[in-house]
Parts: structure tokens; C-alpha cells; sequence
């Protein structure tokens, strides 16, 4: 992830961890890390260790995936259907097909995410 992102890295996050509090205490380096970049959302499958209450006080959200990535392709078609296009064209072992790349999707728990490009198929 480093190579592929490397603003993503989030250092110097360590000292906000004990001033947190959530259901599971293992996912609050999530949150510190959050905070300490300024992020505003939260992409995760585990949306009930992240409170709605507890995050709108920290002014940020946690969102499923799908939801993430819906919301993506609704601010910007053509640049997501580029990313999307991209990301299934440089799987390669074994190379799929746009079909093939919806039900990988769909086992990754994405239905709204697949519902929104398959009108694209031809596109991607």
C-alpha cells in the first residue's frame, strides 16, 4: 500500500490512542490515525465498532465500502469508471472479465457498487 499510496501513510498518531474510546480498543489506532490526518470518513467493513455518535463528535464518519464507493462514482462517473476500468485490466493472474470482475465485487460484499457500473459493462 505504501508504493501504491504513499500519502496514506499516517505517522505520530500513536499518543491520541489512550484518549479514545470505542467498543473494540484494538480499532482505535483507526480513529488516531484519522484524526491525526484530518480525515473526515472511515472506510470499513466493521461499522459497528465505530459508533455514529462517537465519530460525529470527532467530526468524521465510518462507511461501508460500498457506500464509500457509490458515493465516488456519483461525484464523478468518468474518473471512477477510469479507476475502475484500470483496476480490472491490470489483474492479470488470471485475467477477467468485466462479468468475472462484478461477481468478484459482489463476493467482496459491493452490490450497490456493481448495481451503479453495470450499465457501463461496455466500459470498463
Amino acid at each position: 500500500m505504501n508504493i501504491a499510496l504513499p500519502d496514506a501513510k499516517v505517522e505520530q498518531y500513536e499518543p491520541l490512542i489512550d484518549g479514545l474510546e470505542l467498543p473494540d480498543l484494538d480499532d482505535r489506532h483507526v480513529v488516531a490515525a484519522a484524526i491525526k490526518s484530518n480525515a473526515k470518513i472511515i472506510v470499513t467493513l466493521n461499522l459497528k465498532d465505530f459508533p455514529k455518535k462517537y465519530l460525529k463528535r470527532l467530526d468524521m464518519e465510518a462507511l461501508h465500502p460500498d457506500e464509500f464507493i457509490s458515493d465516488l462514482f456519483d461525484l464523478n462517473h468518468a474518473l471512477a469508471l477510469s479507476a475502475v476500468r484500470k483496476q480490472r485490466i491490470n489483474l492479470k493472474k488470471p485475467k477477467i472479465n468485466t462479468r468475472e470482475y462484478f461477481d468478484a465485487l459482489l463476493r467482496q460484499g459491493l452490490p450497490m457498487t456493481v448495481k451503479a457500473l453495470e450499465k457501463y459493462q461496455c466500459m470498463i
